[in-house]
């Protein structure tokens, strides 16, 4: 088994990005990622597209090198393709079957298809990634909010056993406009992956002092569902939601998902996922991490860089006080240093370890922001209701 270092959350000129996803691609790689899913909104990377080059420039966020002369002296002028001129010159949008022998080649990257299935009820957005595709999924209505959630995530399941092949969902930046409680996101069962950390700074990560942050909202959700619902835990995934390449703030580098996996390949990378085998970063490292649901343990050694110091608290709910919100989620243990091991005791529901590190995140989402690591919960299966 092998660590793999991957973005699942990227938009590119296909969509509401502002660069072409070969200099995108090359960003992850150069930048030590293994995999990345170019996840546009409601489209797939396939068939002709053609951008005007002047609209192309006009998304760029920085003065000096244009962005397709970037894109020409990174790939050559026998790879891009330009017709037109003047204020009519257009630049064909390569797709994901002709980038990926230029990453693919070497064995140590790979894409794994995907899209931003972009979708909303009562002005409310409602984002789900489904990954591993095979066909483009239409956004599908609902009666409800959470219909809406729900008939997205059955969509790429459906897809999934008609191909015979793995796909994941992963519900997006709840706090984005204040459009998902952590209560939708208990009661729809079909979920079982969101985002507890999304580098948009737009998307209201840490809350407000009325609505609960991510984290907070990981935490009511899964208690709701072990407590009440006696359903599977949520788990949590880091992403980057990266659109700006050329300045601007809603930059790539920011959060990422480790996969444990025997292979880096795609079918593999989603099975683990799927499993659990993942933690969420956006900057810690682990060298070593062993998370036993069957035993309720987690242990794990930090990766530690000179000079830093790591503080890991270990976050749950114990049993009676699911009703009570100030200890929903509260924190259980807080641990200095490298080397981590607890055990689920008999009164908690569940727990989870978020390590944060000393060191400012490089590229940071929001004010004071530290790099951070969050990994998936432990909890206890004798409250889950058989199926």
């Amino acid at each position: 088994m092998h660590w793999f270092k991957g973005n699942t959350h990227t938009h590119s000129l296909w969509s509401d990005g502002n660069d072409f996803p070969e200099m995108i691609a090359k960003f992850y790689k150069d930048n030590s990622y293994h995999f990345l899913v170019l996840s546009d909104h409601n489209i797939l990377s396939r068939g002709e597209k053609w951008m005007n080059v002047g609209a192309i420039e006009k998304r760029r966020r920085t003065l000096g090198v244009a962005t397709l002369k970037k894109y020409i002296s990174t790939f050559g002028k026998d790879w891009v393709e330009l017709r037109g001129e003047d204020k009519k010159q257009e630049v064909r949008l390569k797709t994901l079957k002709e980038i990926r022998p230029k990453f693919e080649r070497g064995g140590d990257f790979i894409f794994i298809e995907g899209e931003e299935i972009t979708n909303s009820f009562g002005g409310s957005p409602v984002h789900t990634n489904g990954m591993n595709l095979k066909e483009l999924i239409v956004p599908k209505k609902g009666t409800s909010l959470r219909d809406t959630m729900r008939n997205n995530i059955i969509a790429v399941r459906e897809q999934s056993l008609r191909y015979k092949k793995p796909m994941l969902s992963h519900l997006n930046h709840p706090n984005f406009g204040w459009s998902i409680t952590a209560e939708d996101l208990a009661h729809v069962l079909e979920e079982k992956f969101f985002e507890v950390y999304n580098g948009h700074p737009g998307i209201n990560h840490l809350g407000d002092a009325k609505r609960p942050g991510d984290e907070k909202i990981w935490d009511i959700a899964n208690t709701i569902r072990l407590a009440t619902l006696k359903s599977d835990p949520l788990y949590g995934i880091s992403s980057d939601d990266s659109h700006y390449y050329h300045g601007g703030d809603v930059k790539p580098g920011r959060g990422w998902v480790m996969v444990q996996s025997s292979s880096l390949e795609e079918d593999s990378i989603v099975r683990s996922m799927d499993s659990g085998n993942f933690y969420g970063s956006s900057g810690v490292h682990f060298k070593n991490l062993l998370r036993d649901q069957t035993k309720g343990t987690l242990e794990f050694e930090i990766e530690a860089n000179a000079g830093a110091e790591y503080v890991t608290k270990i976050i749950g709910t114990r049993k009676g006080n699911e009703k009570k919100p100030d200890l929903v989620g509260e924190t259980l243990a807080t641990i200095k240093g490298t080397k981590v091991n607890y055990k689920l005791m008999d009164n908690e529901w569940y727990f989870r370890a978020t390590v944060t590190s000393s060191k400012d995140h490089p590229r940071p989402s929001f004010n004071g922001q530290k790099e951070q690591a969050w990994t998936q919960p432990v909890w206890d299966s004798s409250a889950i209701r058989k199926k």
